[in-house]
């Protein structure tokens, strides 16, 4: 039986990813018992340095590097098993211990080598209209998870099982290979010795993952939801189709974990102190002259999973304010405060004119949203450094009435403001979990 107010809490991205998510995760994970990725496969990058190092990852989420902490792998997710067993072994051979402590969902869904080809082949017949994916396979592998051809990582204990499967949405991948595409039919043979070497490696990881989860929250421990891009990229409620393919908000955390909404106590939106995107789509905010430069620069925006550099812009509390609406945040964590250290003035979207009218809510359609002019309200900067401050009277007054403003834009206290890149680097004006 489920019960309220159990200890789960949903760390999520609050814009267009890449906003400092597993920095957010690591740090919090020091008193978490469990850490669960629940949506995204090898498109997310989180980044985290800690005294270990420095970690760029994929799909293990980030609570990895505390010894007392159960990784896991919801159903939501998808797994790329090559990518996953380099990731698996990378934390190895840098001293991490990861054996008894990574489960993987049973009933996740794999990302095949046909994935791989026709989201490769998609993107590329695109064109100039490219969504901007990775070229993972990540939407291919949900495509057939939707409609029902998707094969779940429980298959791969079971080959005598998985071959005729396996052969059945090969011939679906390879007619789309083909005849959409042109491009060259995969082997049967080939990609079922594939399988039979993930099975033999990712075996020791597989289990049911949400039952566990469920006993832990059963017994008061402590589970944080490890979200992966960010609300504007869900597939519903995002800049569509400039979007992911799966759900990061907060429906995807309770659907890719098997949780009642009501076990999950808090929804922690995780906030850059600007706005980054990568790939294609609107962008009301964005910079595309020296100030952008200089931001990205600052901030070394590129992407980690692809080193694409990311597109910039000011804050924009119109998509703020709609996403933490859209996910209830219970608390805000601001990033990269420290990256408009020395800026004259700092701009913020509080509104948008189409048409000749303002308009105070998030457009549904990419038509109109294309042509949104941005509303500014202008602040001014600071010369005083925030980099590495670890409390709120350390800030230059400039910078709290921007941290100030940028709350009751949003609509949720700004409890944690990160101030650099390493775990320790971070104000924390009201503990979150």
């Amino acid at each position: 039986m489920w019960r309220n107010n159990l200890p789960a809490y949903a760390i999520l991205g609050a814009q267009w990813g890449d906003e400092g998510k597993g920095k957010i995760v690591d740090f919090l994970s020091e008193k978490a018992d469990v850490v669960a990725r629940f949506a995204g496969g090898n498109n997310a990058g989180h980044t985290v340095i800690n005294d270990q190092g420095h970690f760029s990852l994929h799909q293990v989420p980030s609570g990895i590097f505390w010894p007392q902490t159960l990784s896991v792998m919801g159903s939501g997710v998808v797994v790329d098993p090559p990518s996953l067993l380099d990731e698996i072994s990378s934390l190895k051979n840098r001293g991490i211990d990861v054996e008894g402590r990574l489960l993987i969902s049973e009933r996740a869904h794999l990302i095949m080598p046909y994935h791989i080809e026709l989201d490769q082949l998609s993107e590329s017949a695109k064109g100039d209209n490219a969504i901007g994916t990775t070229g993972r396979g990540i939407g291919p592998a949900y495509a057939d998870k939707a409609s029902r051809n998707g094969l779940r990582v429980s298959e791969l204990l079971d080959l005598d099982a998985l071959k005729p499967r396996l052969k059945e949405t090969l011939e679906h991948a390879n007619a789309l290979i083909t005849k959409v595409y042109s491009g060259k039919p995969m082997e049967l043979e080939t990609v079922f010795n594939k399988c039979k070497e993930w099975s033999l490696l990712l075996s020791p990881y597989i289990g049911a993952a949400e039952d566990i989860l469920h006993e832990r929250l059963e017994g008061n421990q402590i589970i944080v939801l490890e979200g992966a891009q960010g609300a504007l990229l869900d597939l519903d409620h995002g800049t569509y189709p400039f979007v992911t393919s799966s759900n990061p908000t907060i429906g995807g955390a309770s659907v890719g974990l098997g949780l009642h909404p009501s076990q999950i106590a808090g929804v922690i939106g995780v906030f850059k102190a600007y706005c980054t995107r990568v790939g294609g789509g609107p962008f009301p905010t964005e910079l595309t002259g020296k100030t952008g430069d200089r931001i990205r620069d600052l901030a070394q925006e590129f992407g980690t999973t692809t080193g694409r550099p990311r597109r910039v812009g000011w804050f924009d509390s119109v998509m703020a304010n709609y996403s933490s609406k859209i996910n209830g945040y219970s608390s805000v964590v601001l990033t990269r405060l420290d990256v408009l250290d020395g800026f004259d003035s700092i701009k913020v979207c509080v509104g948008y004119e189409f048409d000749g009218k303002r308009i105070n809510r998030l457009p549904g359609g990419q038509g109109v949203l294309q042509h949104c002019e941005p509303i500014f309200e202008e602040y001014s900067g600071w010369d005083k450094p925030t980099a590495g401050a670890t409390s709120f009277a350390e800030l230059p007054k400039q910078a709290v009435d921007y941290v100030m403003r940028l709350e009751s834009l949003i609509g949720c206290p700004i409890d944690v403001i990160s101030t650099g890149p390493k775990r320790q680097e971070a104000i924390t004006r009201r503990s979150i979990l």
